[in-house]
């Protein structure tokens, strides 16, 4: 078929596993192990797809993301993260450049902040006494697929055409 690119059916399936982990968290307030891990899973081909090389490469994503594990599971033993959040940011730092990991993280404070203050504004609103649970998987989500549709998709077009 010409113009196929597995890397298009890798990245469409990684942003339907986040539109999937946003909508989990939203509903039940949790994102599934089989969903984290699938992403995780599916890390390697999308290495294989794109070209990466084992050496810095591959090396390179696996440091990232054991970074991103250590720095979030600490945050998440002080109980300011969920642990579906932990395993999916791990999970992502196997997919995304190093560089465009730390945007993505940047990007997902920002939009989880304006998230937890208008839940708060409701939670407030609406005279509730329970704490407060925010469904951060909504802000990684967001921030991923923004990774995806600014880097990934410009930058294979790119490849394509030039």
């Amino acid at each position: 078929m010409p113009g196929f690119d597995v890397q298009y059916v890798l990245l469409a399936a990684l942003a339907i596993a986040l539109v999937i982990a946003a909508f989990t968290d939203i509903k039940e307030r949790r994102i599934a192990n089989w969903l984290t891990g699938s992403i995780a899973v599916c890390a390697p081909l999308f290495w294989w797809a794109t070209g990466l090389s084992l050496w810095p490469g591959v090396a390179l994503q696996f440091g990232v993301a054991i970074a991103a594990f250590a720095v979030f599971a600490a945050l998440f033993a002080m109980k300011w993260m969920g642990g579906g959040d932990v395993k999916l940011l791990t999970a992502l730092a196997l997919w995304v450049e190093p560089t465009m990991f730390l945007r993505l993280i940047v990007f997902m404070a920002l939009i989880g902040g304006v998230l937890t203050l208008l839940m708060g504004m409701w939670h407030i609103m609406r005279r509730q006494r329970e704490r407060l649970a925010i469904p951060y998987g909504v802000a990684i989500s967001s921030a991923g697929l923004w990774v995806l549709g600014s880097h990934y998709i410009p930058q294979m077009q790119g490849g394509i055409a030039g």
